[in-house]
């Protein structure tokens, strides 16, 4: 049933079946395009030149009345045929265009950076006065002469088209502006349905040749007029209208065709896009090579219909004599200018692009689900502005760029860097070493291209996660502290395969001696009873173990996941003694996240990377908001900080603090797991976090035994994260954070 698929058909139209009916009005709609021509009797054409007679004569009751022109097609007046015109919808809801939509950066300056662009239609909706007085006096003069003086559907342009078909000439399109603005939004109302199915039966319904489709549009036509001012209809009926292929109105088709605005258009060039509508596929300008309408040509096919609308502009008085003769003699010289689409036009930005965009399918401001979100997003006009900073932005991709090759050897290479602004969970900078793509004919031939975000989350196009290795040790120290003990507080710590029974309240004791687990120190460090503070500052894997073994398994991994610490595949994390060093696989953007919560004094928000949102009437819409809740105590963190600061300047990250310019109040923690195969530098001041990591994709690589151009694959962490670090210093500044130390030792005894 077409009112189905047609939400501008809610009644079902009887077909007509008078054979005089069909034939007078059985011709194409719009822009002079053809339909299709039927073999005709004699009875036929003579009921058929009576309705046209009739149209002829009653044009001024059919804009005043909305009646006569069924009377007039049937030739019949009958009280039927009155009240099923009468009966048609005589409204049109004009819903919002589809438009592309853009994701922007933001310079220092506040002016915003177009990062990639979504559209299924290339449109970009704009205002009567953004539209050149050539393009509108073309469109009227070539396409409807008496647009301003009917009221909808003009009688005599419609005669005159159906009289040259039965005359047996070509199909003609006798339909007024108001009228294939009316079916161009019919159109527009089926290519939003998202099954399949339906928008092709709607489509059909709205297109086919057909007195049904026909009477229809004359009755919507006649509803908008009454309800629509005549310059509001050219104007929309500008902005609708198709340029070939993806191109959709005209400010879209100034840009794409000639690399300008709609408003800046020359009278050649707006005659020769006013040519493109007629006849989109023989008429567009995008095919150079064309036998018929290319660079060798002149385009000729497009000229030969430029020419004619000038003619008629000049017919009209709309161009002078002059004008004319300048306009035709001008070459037809397009500058094709293709739009960027999609994330692969965002350069090193693309993988933040695309986080982005997995956020917007998430965000019930587009729709109910992720399809319809994502479908609402390129269709809606909407402009995202980003939370990417720039200035930290450019540094990671060089930093990584210069440090990190894309591809290496018998290693599935990987390499991130990810910084979030402490306090707000803003994510300012997301880079990888990899060129974005989205295509498996690329990703699957060429290893420098990935179409997964090594930055995050699973859902939100990431990997599985990697194992951050000792950064992870800073949860153990938090829930250490958070329980009452202190730095100075030293543990069992010589490595050994009989640790005994760790406590675990949520599934009970874990013993591993039956197992012969036994972890070693990355140094080697043989040392029996290291302190908190000393297990910190030299990352001793048995040191944590230690203090594990007099904590509980449980507890450790609900205090990682109170700084928002979660498994990249979206699984619980594991809570064995063995990922107290680090063996769950997390997103480095989860880890970034973290890092800031212990600069924040305890509180951890979670990230964002979308400042603003706003749709194509200027409205601004909610945005998704970090949420920040209490990871510890101020107390606890000031402790954790007093550790991770001395990691930074005499412990295993110095070589990162060392390059560091300009140097304020900061914390880290460096990582690297079993066999060196993913290294990482983690850190923060009181106002970024960054995380700077070498990773392992699939397979192992122990990178102390691979050198890049830049040096050692094992310390490029500590290469790359001064780099983001010295900009981010020098751009957000920073204070000391408050730490707090081990008691003060007692004063020797008196003598």
């Amino acid at each position: 049933m077409e009112g189905a698929c047609n939400p501008l058909a809610p009644l079902r139209l009887p077909r007509f079946h008078d054979r005089r009916f069909v034939h007078a009005w059985n011709w194409g709609g719009g822009m002079g395009k053809s339909g299709f021509a039927e073999r005709r009797t004699a009875g036929g054409i003579i009921g058929g030149i009576l309705g046209l007679v009739a149209i002829s004569v009653s044009g001024g009751l059919l804009v005043g009345a909305a009646v006569t022109p069924v009377v007039a097609l049937t030739g019949i007046a009958t009280s039927d045929t009155i009240n099923v015109f009468e009966n048609l919808p005589n409204y049109l809801a004009i819903d919002r265009l589809s438009q592309k939509s853009n994701i922007y950066a933001t310079h220092s300056d506040g002016s915003p950076v177009l990062l990639a662009s979504f559209y299924e239609q290339n449109r970009i909706e704009v205002a009567w006065e953004n539209i050149s007085p050539y393009v509108k006096d073309a469109t009227i003069a070539s396409e409807d002469p008496r647009f301003y003086d009917h009221g909808g559907v003009d009688a005599q342009g419609t005669a005159r088209a159906a009289v040259k078909t039965f005359l047996g000439g070509e199909t003609q399109g006798g339909s007024s502006i108001t009228q294939q603005f009316v079916k161009n939004v019919r159109v527009q109302k089926c290519e939003v349905m998202t099954d399949q199915r339906i928008r092709q039966r709607c489509y059909d319904a709205v297109t086919e040749t057909s007195p049904d489709r026909k009477i229809k549009e004359m009755r919507l036509a006649i509803g908008v007029e009454k309800k629509y001012a005549k310059n509001d209809i050219l104007r929309q009926y500008l902005n609708i209208i198709g340029f070939g292929g993806t191109v959709y109105g005209i400010e879209a088709a100034a840009e794409y065709y000639y690399n300008t605005s709609a408003a800046a258009l020359t009278l050649p060039q707006a005659a020769s896009l006013v040519a493109i509508v007629n006849n989109p596929v023989k008429f567009q300008l995008d095919l150079p090579a064309s036998a018929t309408n290319g660079v060798a040509n002149g385009y000729a096919a497009n000229k030969e219909r430029r020419d004619y609308i000038l003619r008629e502009m000049q017919k009209y008085k709309k161009i002078t004599p002059a004008e004319y003769q300048a306009a035709i003699a001008a070459p037809i010289e397009p500058v094709i200018t293709e739009p960027s689409t999609g994330c692969q036009t965002a350069g090193g930005s693309a993988y933040f692009c695309d986080y982005v965009t997995h956020l917007l399918r998430n965000d019930p401001t587009f729709g109910e689900d992720e399809d319809a979100r994502l479908l609402n997003f390129r269709r809606g006009g909407f402009n995202i502005y980003t939370t990417l900073d720039l200035d930290l932005q450019n540094a990671a991709e060089t930093t990584l760029k210069a440090n990190v090759p894309m591809t290496y050897p018998g290693w599935d290479l990987g390499a991130v860097i990810t910084s979030v602004e402490v306090g707000t969970g803003r994510v300012l900078a997301m880079t990888q070493n990899k060129q974005y793509s989205q295509d498996p004919a690329v990703t699957e031939t060429s290893a420098t291209y990935s179409g997964i975000n090594y930055n995050t989350d699973y859902n939100e196009g990431g990997s599985s996660g990697f194992q951050p290795g000792s950064t992870y040790k800073v949860f153990t120290l938090a829930e250490w502290l958070a329980t009452g003990h202190r730095l100075e507080n030293r543990v069992a710590s010589a490595p050994r395969s009989n640790w005994g029974t760790f406590a675990d309240h949520c599934r009970g004791p874990q013993n591993y001696d039956s197992q012969g687990w036994n972890p070693r120190n990355d140094e080697g460090e043989s040392g029996a009873n290291y302190s908190a503070l000393e297990a910190t500052l030299g990352s001793i894997n048995t040191g944590f173990i230690g203090m594990a073994k007099q904590l509980d398994l449980c507890n450790i991994r609900q205090r990682a996941e109170a700084f928002d610490v979660h498994g990249a595949d979206g699984g619980p994390l594991e809570q064995t003694a063995a990922s107290v060093i680090g063996t769950n696989e997390l997103a480095p953007l989860t880890m970034a996240v973290a890092f800031a919560g212990i600069a924040n004094r305890g509180t951890t928000c979670s990230p964002i990377a979308i400042d603003r949102i706003v749709d194509s009437y200027g409205k601004e819409l909610p945005v998704p908001a970090s949420r920040c809740t209490e990871s510890v105590t101020p107390a606890v963190a000031a402790g954790m900080v007093f550790a991770m600061k001395r990691v930074m300047t005499g412990g295993t990250a110095t070589a990162s603090y060392g390059t560091t310019v300009p140097k304020v109040s900061m914390i880290g923690k460096t990582g690297t797991t079993d066999g060196a195969k993913d290294t990482w530098m983690a850190g923060a001041s009181s106002r970024v976090a960054t995380v700077a990591a070498v990773v392992s994709v699939t397979g192992d690589a122990n990178q102390r035994g691979i050198t890049f151009d830049s040096g050692s694959a094992a310390t490029a962490r500590h290469r790359m994260w001064p780099a983001v670090m010295s900009v981010a210093n020098a751009k957000y500044g920073g204070v000391d954070m408050p730490e707090s130390g081990p008691a003060p030792a007692p004063p020797p005894p008196a003598r």
